[in-house]
């Protein structure tokens, strides 16, 4: 046996080892990696549009982790400069009424007309298991193919409305990478869709002709908030009773209090799936931005969903706070314990609850 053939790997240079066993060239490649994930460099990158650090930086606002939450808040601070630039459409409804149909059609024409369109679609968590099937997708097949198209789907949480938590968030950093254009589509009618109008600049609610609002559970409220009800699927034999359901929002809407924008909420049909209707539509909400910009509601409008939205944050916060106190996961075991017991009544183990977390804040 020659020399040659007893060498080992071991045997040669640092040099020629391998990159992947050189200590060195992997400590460089750690903090290269750490540079490259600094919150400068990513918002360089998202600014520059690239979909793929869109995509990271969406899942980083959504970590729970305390880490990834100084490091977001960082991203989106310097991405809030170039924030603020698209028209933002809230579009809720039934499970059923062509939610997703209706933002493929819409989605498509804006990409004809040079529109950048990113879409932000809330998924219903599972009460069980907490799980979300995330299909919007599958159901935008022309969409997903485009490049000025940006879907990215979430799942619900216990959030309000049916909308994720930091859907806000994704809205600037969506807006920091260049998108026109951005679509909230929520879950469904649920008890308020306060969450939805509260982030939206033109909120729009899509109906089923020939179905009344105790089957579809539509509340006056969201009635209320909508700028637009859009009766979709308004095609061959249902054609006629679009337009008779069309006639009856349109003597419902008369009764309503005039808004604040100075907006008359319009009625209108379209054929989702036919791809009629869908210009209408848009040349409504242009109407609607052209007439609360000039009178200046459209601005008035953001600074009071900032407002809200800080009180939320708050709400939020201190609420996280308390569930991740250690001492108080302790004490509510022990109290739901108790309560399931029937020792205590749930009054009585919120207040002792509530009153061990100021001591522990003292």
């Amino acid at each position: 046996m020659t020399k040659h053939s007893q060498h080992t790997p071991n045997d040669q240079p640092l040099s020629k080892v391998p990159a992947s066993t050189n200590p060195n060239v992997i400590n460089r490649f750690k903090r290269k990696q750490k540079k490259m994930d600094s919150a400068t460099n990513m918002a360089a990158t998202l600014l520059q549009g690239d979909t793929t650090m869109l995509s990271r930086a969406i899942t980083l606002i959504e970590s729970t982790q305390q880490k990834h939450f100084n490091l977001a808040q960082e991203l989106i601070e310097l991405c809030l400069p170039k924030a603020n630039n698209s028209i933002r459409i809230g579009i809720t409804g039934v499970p059923g009424v062509g939610k997703s149909t209706f933002i493929e059609a819409l989605g498509s024409l804006l990409i004809k007309l040079g529109k950048k369109v990113a879409i932000l679609a809330i998924d219903p968590s599972s009460t069980i298991s907490g799980g979300s099937i995330l299909g919007d997708k599958t159901r935008m097949e022309s969409l997903v193919r485009s490049d000025q198209a940006f879907i990215r789907p979430s799942p619900s949480g216990k959030s309000l409305g049916g909308v994720a938590q930091k859907t806000r968030e994704s809205i600037i950093l969506c807006e920091a990478a260049g998108y026109d254009v951005i679509i909230i589509e929520t879950v469904g009618v649920g008890q308020s869709e306060t969450a939805v109008h509260s982030m939206v600049d033109f909120f729009l609610l899509l109906k089923l002709a020939g179905a009344g609002d105790e089957l579809q559970g539509i509340k006056r409220g969201i009635i209320e908030m909508a700028d637009a009800i859009i009766i979709n699927k308004a095609d061959g034999d249902n054609l006629i009773r679009a337009k008779h359901a069309k006639n009856q929002f349109n003597k419902a809407l008369h009764l309503y209090p005039p808004t604040n924008s100075g907006w008359t909420p319009k009625v209108m049909t379209c054929s989702a799936l036919q791809e009629q209707g869908i210009q209408d539509i848009w040349n409504l909400i242009l109407s609607y931005v052209s007439l609360t910009k000039k009178n200046t509601y459209f601005e008035s409008h953001r600074t009071q969903q900032n407002e809200f939205w800080l009180v939320q944050t708050i709400e939020d916060q201190l609420k996280n706070n308390f569930y991740n106190n250690p001492t108080i996961k302790k004490a509510l075991q022990n109290q739901t314990q108790q309560l399931m017991e029937n020792k205590i009544t749930p009054f009585t183990a919120a207040n002792f609850l509530l009153n061990l977390h100021k001591e522990t804040l003292s």
